[in-house]
């Protein structure tokens, strides 16, 4: 890491919530993202187990298994100097029991060198965060809609609505250990709400502006992902269209003899 180059802990992480700090967070699942998302300066990288969609072409994130958020942690950690990198702890890898959510976070941090672990659930899984940060492992929790729940809730985009679950899911998240916690697809004031009733960051996705940051699927945020268009996907970019164009160009030139020229030959 260049001297320069200041990293995130999860103590500056945490302490976002009480400096008044919006903190900045998108996915990356491999050395090429992470590292352009790191120089741009994002606060955190996420690890997410999104990417059984967005890489692997699955219609859930349930079939992604802990090796291949390992494989993936370890290409995103290559590329990064600054930005903190949270891994998600995916479907059943933490659920059955706590001994094996231990051993799985832990597995997880050792084998990706990243620096905290996510995972789904508030106070039905406060005995596990708190037993993950016993072994000294930074857990963020995620509640609200809960992508691993999809079957449970009967789709991907349901508004989480019930407030008094979602605050004392967020309390027993904190109470636990949580330095931060996800609020997925909830109502902009029930999440400003949650946000106030905390001294933890808050990392909204569909959760209107006064978490204390956001996060967004990268290759959504860069418009790479076509035919999902949410209410809370902003897309900053149209790097499909142009990387299309750029692939066309380049067929373009082939077939018709104009590449490779005299200054892309050797003599």
């Amino acid at each position: 890491m260049s001297k320069s180059v200041k990293k995130v802990t999860v103590p500056m992480f945490r302490q976002a919530a009480s400096e008044g700090r919006r903190l900045t967070m998108l996915t990356a699942y491999d050395y090429l993202w992470a590292g352009i998302f790191d120089e741009a300066g994002v606060d955190s990288i996420l690890v997410g187990d999104s990417l059984a969609m967005i890489v692997q072409g699955h219609s859930t994130t349930l079939p992604v298994t802990v090796g291949e958020m390992i494989y993936h942690g370890r290409a995103v950690m290559r590329a990064v100097q600054r930005a903190l990198v949270v891994v998600d702890m995916p479907f059943m890898s933490y659920q059955s029991s706590v001994s094996e959510a231990i051993r799985n976070a832990g597995r997880i941090i050792k084998r990706t060198g990243a620096d905290a672990v996510k995972l789904e659930g508030g106070a039905i899984q406060a005995e596990t965060i708190r037993s993950i940060g016993r072994a000294d492992i930074p857990v963020m929790a995620h509640i609200g809609m809960r992508p691993q729940a999809v079957r449970q809730l009967g789709g991907m985009g349901k508004i989480q609505r019930d407030e008094q679950q979602l605050l004392d899911d967020a309390r027993a998240a904190e109470d636990a250990g949580a330095f931060a916690i996800v609020l997925e697809l909830i109502p902009e004031d029930l999440a400003g709400r949650i946000t106030e009733s905390l001294s933890i960051p808050t990392i909204g996705i569909g959760a209107g502006p006064r978490c204390t940051g956001q996060v967004l699927v990268g290759a959504d945020m860069l418009g790479l992902n076509t035919g999902f268009r949410p209410r809370f996907l902003k897309q900053f970019g149209d790097l499909r269209e142009r990387a299309q164009t750029a692939v066309r160009q380049y067929m373009s030139e082939v077939q018709g003899g104009q590449f490779p020229g005299a200054e892309h030959s050797h003599r």
